[in-house]
């Protein structure tokens, strides 16, 4: 039976967060100030480096919940 730590939904929640946040930034906005990278405006004016910010924040959150919190049998 895995028993998991206390710190596994807190590296859920943000790995979740991230990869929601990283969704967010490529959403199109009409009260843009400006044409993000890929050329539309965006929610952020810096979508491709945000998205990818995001979601290698992500994927390093999901790495130290599966380090940390995998439990060894």
């Amino acid at each position: 039976m895995k028993v998991r730590k206390r710190g596994y939904a807190v590296f859920l929640v943000l790995t979740i967060i991230f990869t929601l946040c990283a969704i967010w930034t490529l959403i199109p906005s009409e009260g843009a100030s400006r044409a993000c990278g890929l050329g539309y405006k965006a929610h952020c004016t810096i979508t491709p480096y945000s998205t990818l910010i995001c979601l290698a924040l992500a994927a390093l959150t999901c790495k130290l919940r599966k380090r940390f919190f995998t439990t060894q049998e």
